[in-house]
C-alpha cells in the first residue's frame, strides 16, 4: 500500500485539485494548501524532504517577483484600468462596434478584432486579458450573451499576445532554440492572424445557429447620421491608434524594452484621458484601486501555482507525464514532430509555458535538427527552427487556457464578476482550445503559415 502511494502521490495530487476547485474553494489557497499537505505526505512516504520547501521562497523570488515579464503586468494593468475608468477603451470598443454591426455576433467579434489590436501593443497575456476582461466581459453579460462564450472570447482574444510581435515568449524560444528572435517575430505573425481568424468564424457562426447565445444588436445601435457616426468613429479609434503607435513605437525606436513599454502606454492613457477631459482625480483613485485588487489576486494565485508546481515535480510529476509517452516507439520525423506536439500539449495542463520550454525545447530542439524536413518545407531545411519554433508558439497557446494551470483561467477569475464561476471559466475554454489545435494542425501541414513573411523578408531560403 506504501509503495502504491509513492508511486502515485503526484497523481493524486493533481486529481485533489480538481477536486477543491469544483468545490469553489479559491485557487489561490487550493494550490498553496495542497503544496503543503502533499509535502507533509511525501516526507512522511520518504519521498520529499521538507527542507526542500524553502525553495519555493525561492522559486517566488526569484522566479515570480523578479520575472521581467510579470513585473510588466502591474503597468499593462494600469493602464487598462485607466483606459476603462476614463472610457477611453468604451470608446474603443463602441466604434468596432459600429464598424461590425451588420455581423452576427457583433460584440463579440468586435471583442476579437479589439483583442487582435492590443495583442501587439501589450504583448503579455495576462495584460491583454485582464483588459479586455475589465472592459468587454460586464458589457457581453448585460448584452445577454452566453456566459462561456462571453468567457472563452474574451480569453483566446487575450492570448493572442504571446503570437503576435512583440512578445517575451518568442525572445525566450528563440534563445533556447537557438535562432533569431527575428525570424520567430516574423514567423508568428500569420499563425495569429489565422486563430484570430478561426475564432472570429466560430463565433459568427454560433450566432448563427443559435442566437439566444450572441444576440443581435439593435437595428437603431449607434449614430444614426453620418456626421455622427465618423465622430464616433473618430473618437474611438484614433486614439487608441495612438496609443498603439506609442507604444510599439517605443520599442521599435529603442526607447524602450517591450517590459518598459507597460510604463509608456500608461503614459499614453494618461494623455488620453486628459484629450478628453476625464482626467480627473476621482477617475485615477479608482483607477489605482482596481489595478492593486487585480494584481493581488493575480499574483496571489501566482504564488499558490508556484508552489503547487515545485512540490508537484519533486513528487515526480512531470516523470509520470513524460514515461507515459515513452512507450510509443519513435522512429520517422513525423512521430517524432507528433510526440513533441502532444508532449507540449499534455505539459500544458499542469505547467506554464517557461517550465513547458526549459523540459522540451533544450532536450528535442537538437534532436529534431537531426531529422530532414526540406521536402515538407518547401526543398530547404534552413527554416525548420523557425517553423518548429512557431508551431510551439501556438501550441503553448493551449497551455494558457487548459485547466487546471492554464494562467488565462487565473487571470478571467481574478477579475469576473461574482457570478462567474471557476467551473463556468473551465467550460468556457474547450471550444477555443479545440481551435487552437485546429490553428496548429493547419500550421504543420501548411508550413507556408509560417515560413511566408521570413522568405519574403530573407531571413531564411
Amino acid at each position: 500500500m506504501i509503495d502504491w502511494l509513492t508511486d502515485y502521490l503526484s497523481l493524486i495530487m493533481f486529481v485533489s485539485m480538481f477536486f477543491f476547485i469544483f468545490l469553489g474553494y479559491p485557487v489561490a489557497f487550493i494550490m498553496g494548501g495542497l503544496a503543503l499537505a502533499f509535502a507533509l505526505a511525501g516526507a512522511y512516504l520518504g519521498v520529499f524532504n521538507l527542507v526542500s520547501l524553502s525553495d519555493i521562497v525561492l522559486r517566488m523570488w526569484a522566479g515570480v517577483a523578479a520575472d521581467p515579464v510579470l513585473a510588466s503586468i502591474p503597468m499593462f494593468i494600469f493602464m487598462g484600468a485607466i483606459l476603462e475608468r476614463s472610457g477611453s477603451a468604451k470608446d474603443m470598443l463602441s466604434a468596432t462596434e459600429l464598424l461590425m454591426k451588420w455581423c452576427p455576433g457583433a460584440l463579440a467579434v468586435s471583442v476579437m478584432v479589439m483583442g487582435t489590436i492590443l495583442a501587439a501593443p501589450i504583448g503579455v497575456v495576462g495584460a491583454a486579458v485582464i483588459t479586455l476582461s475589465v472592459i468587454a466581459l460586464p458589457q457581453m453579460m448585460a448584452a445577454g450573451y452566453n456566459k462561456q462564450l462571453a468567457i472563452g472570447t474574451i480569453a483566446s482574444a487575450g492570448t493572442l499576445g504571446i503570437l503576435i510581435p512583440p512578445a517575451i515568449m518568442l525572445v525566450v524560444m528563440a534563445e533556447m532554440l537557438a535562432t533569431s528572435a527575428g525570424n520567430l517575430f516574423l514567423g508568428a505573425i500569420m499563425p495569429g492572424f489565422v486563430l484570430s481568424g478561426l475564432y472570429t468564424v466560430y463565433i459568427i457562426a454560433v450566432a448563427i445557429l443559435k442566437p439566444g447565445m450572441a444576440p443581435k444588436m439593435p437595428a437603431d445601435f449607434g449614430p444614426q447620421t453620418r456626421t455622427e457616426f465618423w465622430r464616433a468613429l473618430w473618437r474611438g479609434l484614433f486614439p487608441m491608434t495612438a496609443l498603439l503607435v506609442v507604444v510599439l513605437g517605443s520599442i521599435f525606436a529603442g526607447w524602450a524594452t517591450p517590459t518598459e513599454s507597460g510604463a509608456v502606454g500608461v503614459l499614453g492613457s494618461m494623455l488620453i484621458a486628459a484629450l478628453n477631459k476625464r482626467m480627473t482625480m476621482r477617475m485615477m483613485t479608482e483607477s489605482i484601486f482596481q489595478s492593486c485588487r487585480a494584481n493581488g489576486l493575480v499574483f496571489m494565485i501566482f504564488l499558490g501555482a508556484t508552489g503547487f508546481s515545485y512540490v508537484f515535480r519533486v513528487l515526480g510529476g512531470d516523470d509520470v507525464m513524460i514515461s507515459t509517452l515513452q512507450y510509443f516507439g519513435i522512429t520517422t520525423k513525423w512521430e517524432m514532430l507528433t510526440f513533441i506536439m502532444v508532449l507540449i500539449f499534455l505539459l500544458g495542463f499542469p505547467f506554464e509555458w517557461i517550465e513547458i520550454c526549459l523540459i522540451v525545447l533544450p532536450i528535442f530542439g537538437p534532436i529534431l535538427m537531426k531529422f530532414d524536413f526540406s521536402d515538407h518545407l518547401g526543398g530547404s531545411n534552413t527554416g525548420l527552427m523557425t517553423w518548429f519554433g512557431t508551431l510551439v508558439a501556438v501550441n503553448l497557446q493551449t497551455a494558457f487556457m487548459t485547466p487546471p494551470f492554464g494562467a488565462t483561467l487565473f487571470y478571467m477569475k481574478g477579475t469576473a464578476p461574482p457570478g462567474v464561476t471557476m467551473k463556468d471559466v473551465y467550460q468556457a475554454m474547450y471550444p477555443f482550445v479545440g481551435l487552437q489545435v485546429l490553428g496548429l494542425l493547419l500550421c504543420i501541414w501548411f508550413p507556408e503559415i509560417s515560413l511566408w513573411l521570413p522568405r519574403l523578408a530573407g531571413f531564411i531560403d
